[in-house]
């Protein structure tokens, strides 16, 4: 009994000796961890290529993608369409009723005076006051007066044509109507003809310099413009938008430049491109500044460097009356002026301004502005004109 025990112990002790020994060898050991991964960004649902329409869908939503921006072109400025003036011959007859309509209270009243039955003293003083207002001036007035009165006691009785053809001699007399008021503007062989603008402020000095082009390219020439007012960045700027107009290339230098060097650019500009007129647009002097009024002289003679300068032009506005002469005495005396420009005769009923400007300068009307528009600058005729005062609407 006893050894039947001790052998049970003996079993239960191998038994419990071989788990034992399992354990051992099949216990779990140590494991060593990897270093940590950076961290990633979620992923998201793949998505589709995007459609033709912008749309973009997946299993989950669907966004509008707006298409991709073009990239911007840059716009090139559209060039102004070149006009094409019409000729010089034949607008101051195109303008007569404009001019008639500010000049014919001087000629009816004239007309009406010289037709009375009785013509006393205090008559042809109403007559001569009437010249005189209407800015004839005072010596050009008494020639007239003593001339009419003489032809009048010839004559004896009048009919109202018979006092509107006397009076019509004498205005074309006083104005002068076998004056050359040729306007020189031919090229001389290879050389331009250079036409210089000259002229206080506001006188319409650069218009003029732009609507003389006009007429010029309307006859069939080819012109440069030289922005020598460099004094007004808004006189080169305005000068450049008459010459993109009608195809005059505009020379022109900062504000403030030499104007002198303007005005030989310009001329030099014309003989390289062989064109047949150069006009020079100067600054507007006041006829008060010496020191202004000698620059515009120094203007000259540098243009004489390289060309000859065929035309002064001045420039006077017609409702200045007689401070506008006084104005042109002044340019008279510091550069050559070969021509008187008037502008705004149709907005005064002083035309007698024509008469008294010519007699002092002893130099021609050559133009005559007659309103706002682009082609209202016209060559001056005094058929025209004397008929436009007394009304007579015959071709």
């Amino acid at each position: 009994m006893d050894g039947y025990i001790g052998i049970i112990v003996i079993v239960v002790l191998v038994a419990l000796l071989a788990v034992g020994g399992m354990f051992l060898l099949f216990r779990p050991r140590e494991k060593h961890l990897p270093p940590p991964s950076p961290p990633q960004a979620p992923t998201l649902p793949e998505q589709k290529q995007a459609p033709a329409t912008g749309v973009v869908e997946d299993d989950t939503i669907t966004t509008t993608v707006p298409p991709p921006a073009r990239p911007v072109e840059p716009v090139a400025p559209v060039a102004p369409e070149i006009e094409i003036p019409p000729p010089s011959a034949g607008r101051m007859v195109r303008l007569r009723a404009r001019l008639a309509r500010s000049q014919s209270t001087l000629g009816k009243g004239l007309l009406e005076l010289l037709s009375r039955d009785r013509l006393d003293d205090d008559v042809w003083e109403e007559i001569e006051d009437t010249l005189i207002t209407a800015d004839v001036g005072v010596a050009p007035t008494q020639a007239m007066v003593e001339e009419l009165r003489t032809r009048v006691k010839v004559l004896g009785s009048r009919n109202p044509e018979e006092v509107r053809g006397l009076l019509r001699e004498q205005l074309l007399i006083q104005i002068g109507a076998d004056m050359d008021r040729t306007l020189h503007t031919a090229p001389h062989g290879e050389r331009p003809a250079v036409l210089m603008i000259v002229g206080v402020n506001g006188t319409g000095k650069t218009t003029t310099t732009g609507k003389l082009a006009r007429v010029l390219i309307g006859d069939g020439r080819k012109v440069v413009l030289g922005a020598a007012d460099t004094f007004r960045a808004a006189a080169a700027d305005q000068l450049q938008t008459w010459g993109e107009r009608v195809g005059a290339e505009v020379v022109r230098k900062d504000e403030g430049a030499d104007p002198a060097s303007v005005a030989f650019d310009a001329v030099s500009k014309g003989i390289d491109d062989k064109v047949d007129t150069v006009i020079v647009d100067t600054a507007g002097r006041l006829h008060t500044k010496t020191g202004l009024m000698d620059e515009l002289g120094k203007v000259k003679r540098v243009i004489e460097k390289k060309a000859t300068v065929d035309e002064v032009l001045l420039v006077l506005d017609a409702t200045t009356g007689q401070n506008g002469m006084r104005q042109a005495q002044v340019f008279a005396e510091v550069v050559n002026v070969t021509g008187i420009v008037l502008t705004k005769l149709d907005g005064t009923a002083k035309g007698g301004i024509v008469i008294s400007v010519q007699r002092e300068l002893g130099v021609p009307v050559k133009l005559v502005g007659l309103g706002e528009g682009p082609d209202d600058l016209a060559p001056f005729d005094p058929e025209v004109f004397v008929d436009a005062i007394l009304g007579n609407d015959e071709g």
